[in-house]
């Protein structure tokens, strides 16, 4: 396997290796689309480290994002990696 389809493989491996991003996108899962604020209720986490941990799956592919007025909402990426597809069924 070449160096850039092991890089490929990492980041969704990367974001997926903690348990808050987990239950995030277990939620968004559930839900199909949540905005910050319902995130960070839920997972219970601050809206601060609930946006960066977002980041993180937005940056891996995972989720997408859609700015609607001031609120910000997730959805499970329709091009998901297809290791990220793998671990979101096991979610």
């Amino acid at each position: 396997m070449a160096e850039t389809d092991l890089k490929k493989l990492e980041r969704p491996i990367k974001a997926f290796a903690n348990k808050r991003r987990l239950a995030m996108v277990k939620y968004i899962k559930r839900r199909r689309e949540a905005s910050v604020g319902d995130i960070a209720e839920a997972i219970p986490l601050s809206i601060k480290a609930t946006s960066k941990h977002l980041g993180i799956l937005v940056a891996a592919d995972v989720l997408e994002r859609e700015q609607r007025n001031i609120q910000v909402f997730y959805t499970i990426a329709r091009d998901l990696p297809g290791v990220a597809k793998m671990l979101i069924t096991l979610l």
